[in-house]
């Protein structure tokens, strides 16, 4: 029997460099009240969003994909042709193959890495991180670039007075690489298929295609409406406030630390009200930053936790060396909590 060469990677794996892109249209709360009964403050008070962006038809997947692995890259101190794994973790990529990685890759000038897109809807971005940190330490590659990206504005029903101010588009990505000391927790992560009708697309594609559209959502001027994101709001703040809590409780233990040797929170950016509650369920101390840039940049699913840490570097709230709790949960259910070094 012949013997396996064992794996020499590195020893642990780290973030070596994030960026993000936010379309260039800002959506106010004015401009969703168009086609819902509400109030500008009946929307901050139940998600704590005053605006979002949304992409233009220039604004695809992959164009902002690109633009925040530019900033990545270009953070961490590699070149493209160092990567050697590309990671997209998205729902809205709407065409089923080829992966929207492989284009990606091509485009940033990667050569020809392992590319890959995976769909773990608010909890992606934490999967791929836990996937890059195995390349790593197994040897598959030494850099892999991490993206989240969405376009929810595409999956969003406008007449939907529960959803219709949730949702955001953008692109977040980090660039993972080889460390000498432990800089990526242990993941704790799982799913709760039990619950998979609490956060759900409302039409399958495949109804359209049959043709038969007497069971299909109408709009008021009777047309059959696009696919789009609904939930069960009141279900999913509950799971997420107390359930999800006891999985970032788990991450730091995993980790080897407490709430007090923390220095930031990032959670997924899905509602205000949500990481609130969870920074007094985690009875986080007063001194940890808590990441809230769901207020500007609205739910965007798995671009949601990159794009929140870039924006805490930029602006000087975390610094790099900080240690941040991370934690991503949505439809699926599914969740990934874990531990990290920020860039």
């Amino acid at each position: 029997m012949s013997k396996i060469k064992p794996s020499k990677g590195a020893p642990y794996a780290r973030i070596m460099g994030v960026g993000g892109y936010r379309p260039t249209r800002v959506v106010p709360n004015e401009v969703i009240l168009e086609t819902i009964d509400s109030s500008d403050e009946w929307i901050r008070s139940r998600s704590g969003i005053a605006t979002r962006h949304w992409a233009s038809d220039e604004e695809t997947v992959s164009m902002m994909s690109v633009e925040a692995s530019g900033k990545a890259i270009a953070d961490a101190g590699i070149t493209p042709a160092q990567i050697g794994g590309v990671i997209v973790s998205t729902v809205s990529h709407f065409k089923q193959t080829p992966a929207v990685a492989t284009d990606i890759a091509h485009r940033i000038g990667a050569g020809k890495p392992a590319a890959f897109d995976i769909s773990a809807g608010c909890a992606g971005f934490g999967y791929g991180l836990t996937l890059a940190k195995g390349m790593i330490v197994e040897g598959s590659a030494e850099y892999v670039l991490v993206i989240g990206v969405e376009r929810l504005s595409d999956l969003t029903d406008l007449e939907d007075r529960a959803t219709a101010f949730l949702f955001g588009d953008g692109a977040g990505a980090v660039v993972v690489g080889p460390s000498q000391e432990p800089a990526i927790g242990p993941t704790v992560w799982g799913s709760e298929g039990d619950k998979s009708e609490t956060i759900k697309q409302t039409v399958a594609w495949n109804d359209f295609h049959i043709g038969d559209v007497s069971n299909l959502p109408l709009n008021e001027r009777g047309e059959v409406k696009f696919p789009a994101i609904t939930q069960e709001g009141q279900a999913v703040f509950r799971w997420a406030v107390f359930e999800m809590a006891k999985v970032a409780q788990q991450a730091l233990e995993a980790a080897g630390i407490s709430s007090e040797d923390l220095d930031v929170f990032i959670p997924h950016q899905a509602n205000m009200r949500i990481i609130d509650s969870m920074v007094k369920t985690l009875k986080l101390p007063e001194h940890v930053t808590v990441a809230r840039d769901v207020e500007t940049t609205g739910n965007t699913s798995a671009a949601s936790i990159p794009l929140a840490m870039e924006r805490l570097l930029a602006t000087g709230q975390a610094k790099s060396g900080d240690t941040a709790l991370i934690i991503g949960f949505g439809a699926g259910l599914v969740y990934a909590a874990s531990v990290v070094t920020l860039p």
